[in-house]
């Protein structure tokens, strides 16, 4: 042999005498032995216990394997555990069948023990992974007890640090919490043994001033972050200020509510042998969002009380408004009560000396007024009167002339006067009373006001201590004045209603005159306005250049014929449905005022091919519909259409220009199926594009073929929706080999649909659908995500995985942007992918194609032309835009085998002009070997085609290398 690895342990030939107890005492170690290294070297026992010369060693998965003819190496047991074989290279020829026999017996004890220390090793991690979720359990036990504890913020979160401290080292440890509408931070819970300066917990801090802090970061970014300082500025790119005492390593995850984050908890180790794994950061993550919950359940708690609190407090002060709303209620009522009286007394009193004596009787049940009168200003006489007075001491109260008095005091500044004798002496000594009857304690007068004048005085006096009268009281004469007043004011113009019904009686009269000329003038508004409604209406169901009903009236009578079908099968009718061949080119070159012209005499010459009954009608633009009923079979219906086209034949005079044109026409006819008039129209419109697609100017039907090809694209429509939220878009890869050595240096992604009906489809049978109906970028990026997942597995460290890329990706300015981020989420090298766009993506929109391909060339993804020679093949692209690759069609390479020697000369020329740019040229489609060899002659190197390989899914080619197949 010329080479053995490194772990071959050499074996020293021994004599063959059979030794029973070594080797019993052999097999007994075995069986005990604790792991592969003691199997192997119990084996080397056995081995020379057995006369056996040889080595063992250890062949990994990856090692190379030796040929299945050499009889030296034996491969003796399999390792499940470390995925290796344990093999024995024999240092003579081969052993006798008893010791091959031999060698097997040991083989087979051998695969037996390690197979037994592999299942227990996987029953010591289960037990491990067990005893930490049942940590992590209690740990959340104990947090949601702390949620729903009777504790408050401040109790809680200690206990929080010391759960967190059981799973794992967290003896500093800090919550932070965000503040989205202030940008700030506060830091309920902050413990560090080397930071003397801790932030108060009440203390809230802009978070601009942490910036760049890994708190700021943790905010900001919304990621977990974890390692020591140095790691840390390597994974933020140098953008890291640390606030406090440098750690030696850190750990922090986000706190989030509906994806947004709220804040954050973080534990950091100033020991250089403390520091936090993969699975810490993972732990912390998951047990941050119990405590997120932790916290939003207290502080609900504590919301609620600060709440209930609020409540109470409102509740006391309502209770007490209520108190007082209840008393004014009472004096309310007694109040309205006397108003109401007030105003029975204003209609039933027969006289004023009882209506005057019944209102001192209900303002007496209101305060006291023993003491009352009521004077009234006569205007002729310019006196002052009072036609009501009840007084202990004035028995009487004789008219007199306006004077100086304090009703006239009230009656000359019309607002009430509420005074004790200390006021009326001010008064009387400023000169604005100048008499004054009986000396009172308290007197209070209230005008009585109606036509915005004062004309009387409602007065009360006491001429005793015991009663006194306030501001209430004066608000309340105030008020019951108002309404006597009211009264008083009715009574004296009760003479006056009759003479002002009189008065109305005539105006009547005239009114009624003068709406008899009203009624004649709203007569003729209405039958104006019928006319006007009518002509809306049929300017709303009729075409307003044409003159012929428009789609809305057509769809009525289409639903009323229906209708009769459904009830006699024997109404049969036609839908036809036209289109003018060419009318843009008409419109175009002519102008929209012919087209216009030509658009009002087609419909007219349509309606000349009909009946009387027949409907016409335009739909818009240059498309037309008829309903032709007492249509019999699909000939009649053919007759229609086909008069239609020929009248449609001749010239049509428009101007001083003659116009040719012609009509394309689908036919409809009705079936049990139909249940709406819009379904005709459509299968009618279907028929008119098949018209066309036979090449125009003639008429074609709605058949079942048709239909089945309408009902197969609405099926493969919904199916293409369905398989996308099923994931049912799959990449399938072909390899591309050196054409050389057949050896794999990349894969070409190409896409298949695993129908969960029709089995396995290629784009050829969905993609032109999920074109028309928008899905097929989302089905792009669906094939994007799984390839960047199984590139890296593919292509190992030097190969590459090619994606197609169409023109309709490059529409979005942010395509390199995307792909970029879909690499960066799968932690995919740019230089394991590579695209492949065509000539006709390079066209659409050169700019922004160019800055995308620049942008992702930068950063190492491959470029690659595919279909090279099919399009424009302007020598322009190769220079302008970043290509590094060109695919030759397989059309060339089909070309390879004809006699004429054309196929050749191209495929040489395209490898001469990539040699002499230094870019790299991929054949297409190779078939046969007499294709390869004739690529290897024009120097071209890497080819793909079913030669060497029929696209597969990725699993086939992960499973192990694939020899050439020539």
């Amino acid at each position: 042999m010329s080479s053995m690895p490194n772990n071959i342990a050499h074996l020293p030939a021994a004599p063959s005498d059979n030794n029973t107890p070594v080797l019993h005492a052999a097999v007994e170690r075995l069986f005990r032995a604790t792991d592969a290294v003691s199997v192997l070297e119990i084996c080397e026992t056995l081995l020379t216990s057995s006369g056996i010369a040889g080595a063992l060693y250890w062949r990994g998965s990856s090692d190379e394997v030796p040929r299945p003819d050499d009889p030296n190496h034996l491969d003796l047991a399999e390792d499940p555990q470390g995925l290796r074989m344990l093999v024995l290279v024999l240092s003579e020829d081969p052993l006798p069948h008893l010791l091959h026999e031999r060698l097997l017996w040991l083989g087979r004890l051998a695969s037996t023990r390690l197979r037994q220390l592999a299942e227990t090793s996987r029953l010591y991690e289960a037990i491990s992974r067990l005893a930490l979720a049942e940590r992590l359990q209690r740990a959340l036990y104990a947090i949601a007890e702390q949620a729903g504890g009777e504790h408050n913020m401040t109790e809680m979160m200690p206990s929080l640090h010391t759960i967190l401290g059981s799973l794992m080292y967290a003896e500093n440890f800090y919550i932070a919490l965000y503040d989205v509408a202030g940008d700030s931070v506060r830091f309920p819970y902050y413990v560090d043994t080397m930071d003397k300066d801790p932030p108060s917990p009440e203390q809230s801090f802009p978070l601009q001033e942490m910036r760049h802090s890994l708190t700021w970061h943790l905010v900001r970014g919304g990621q977990a972050i974890m390692g020591s300082v140095d790691e840390l500025k390597q994974q933020l790119g140098n953008r890291l200020s640390p606030v406090g005492p440098s750690c030696e390593h850190w750990l922090g995850v986000p706190l989030l509510r509906e994806g947004r984050v709220v804040g954050g908890i973080a534990i950091q180790s100033y020991r250089a042998d403390t520091h936090y794994t993969q699975h810490d950061r993972e732990l912390l993550s998951y047990v941050a969002q119990h405590v997120q919950t932790a916290l939003e359940r207290r502080e609900a708690h504590a919301e609620l009380e600060r709440r209930v609190t609020n409540r109470t407090a409102a509740l006391r002060e309502a209770n007490r408004v209520l108190r007082q709303q209840v008393l004014q209620r009472q004096r309310g009522e007694r109040l309205q009560a006397a108003l109401f009286r007030i105003a029975e007394l204003a209609n039933a009193t027969e006289s004023l000396d009882n209506f005057y004596a019944a209102v001192h009787r209900v303002i007496g049940g209101l305060l006291y007024a023993r003491n009352f009168f009521i004077a009234l200003l006569d205007d002729e006489r310019k006196q002052l009167t009072f036609p009501y007075s009840v007084d202990e001491q004035e028995s009487s109260r004789p008219p007199r002339t306006h004077g100086r008095g304090a009703s006239e005091y009230v009656l000359r500044h019309a607002k009430p006067l509420l005074a004790d004798p200390q006021e009326i002496e001010r008064l009387c000594q400023i000169g604005e009373i100048g008499q004054f009857g009986a000396r009172s304690v308290c007197w209070l007068g209230v005008p009585l006001i109606w036509n915005d004048c004062a004309m009387g005085v409602l007065a009360v006096q006491s001429y005793s201590p015991e009663h006194t009268y306030d501001q209430r009281d004066q608000e309340l004469l105030t008020f019951v004045g108002y309404h006597v007043a009211n009264a008083l004011q009715r009574k004296h113009t009760a003479e006056s209603l009759k003479q002002a019904y009189a008065n109305l009686e005539r105006r009547v009269t005239e009114r009624t005159r003068a709406l008899a000329l009203a009624n004649r003038d709203l007569r003729e508004q209405i039958a104006e306005r019928e006319r006007v409604e009518r002509r809306l209406k049929y300017e709303t169901l009729h075409d307003s250049l044409t003159g012929l009903p428009n789609r809305t009236l057509l769809l009525q009578r289409l639903e009323q014929a229906l209708q009769r079908f459904h009830s006699n099968a024997q109404e049969l009718f036609a839908v036809l449905f036209i289109d003018l061949d060419r009318f843009k080119v008409i419109n175009d070159s002519v102008g929209h005022l012919v087209g216009d012209d030509l658009l009002f005499q087609v419909g007219g010459r349509i309606r000349a091919c009909l009946k009387t009954r027949d409907v016409v009608a335009r739909l818009g633009g240059d498309e037309f519909a008829v309903l032709a009923e007492g249509v019999t079979d699909v000939r009649m219906a053919m007759l229609i259409a086909e008069r239609i086209i020929h009248e449609l034949q001749a010239p049509f005079r428009l101007g001083a220009k003659e116009i040719f044109t012609s009509a394309s026409i689908g036919i409809a006819l009705p079936g049990l199926h139909y249940q709406r008039p819009e379904e005709l129209l459509r299968d009618a419109d279907a028929a008119m594009y098949r018209a066309k697609d036979e090449g125009r100017h003639r008429a074609a039907v709605f058949d079942d073929r048709l239909r089945r090809e309408a009902l197969s694209l609405l099926e493969m429509e919904g199916d293409l929706r369905r398989a996308l939220s099923r994931n049912e878009f799959v990449p399938f890869y072909q390899p591309i080999v050196a054409l050389e050595d057949g050896r794999t240096v990349g894969y070409e992604a190409l896409l298949r649909w695993k129908h969960p009906e029709r089995g396995l489809l290629t784009p050829s049978e969905f993609l032109i659908v999920a074109e028309e109906n928008g899905c097929a970028e989302n089905i792009d990026w669906q094939i994007f995500e799984q390839v960047c997942a199984q590139a890296a597995a593919l292509a190992g460290t030097e190969g590459f995985v090619s994606i197609n890329v169409s023109g309709r990706h490059f529409r979005s300015p942010d395509l390199d942007k995307r792909l970029l981020d879909l690499l960066s989420s799968h932690h995919l090298s740019p230089q394991c992918l590579r695209i492949e766009v065509t000539e006709r993506a390079l066209l659409e929109n050169p700019n922004q194609v160019k800055r995308i391909l620049g942008h992702l060339r930068d950063h190492g993804v491959g470029i690659a032309l595919d279909d090279f020679g099919t399009g424009y093949s302007s020598l322009s692209y190769l220079h302008q835009y970043p290509i590094g690759t060109l695919k030759i069609d397989r059309s060339f390479i089909t070309e390879l085998q004809r006699e004429s020697g054309q196929g050749i000369a191209v495929v040489r020329a395209i490898q001469v002009l990539a040699d002499s740019l230094e870019m790299q040229v991929i054949a297409e489609g190779i078939e046969e070997e007499t294709q390869r060899q004739a690529l290897l002659q024009v120097g071209c190197r890497y080819g793909q085609g079913f030669l060497f390989a029929t696209p597969k899914a990725a699993d086939a080619w992960l499973k192990g290398p694939r020899a050439p197949s020539w």
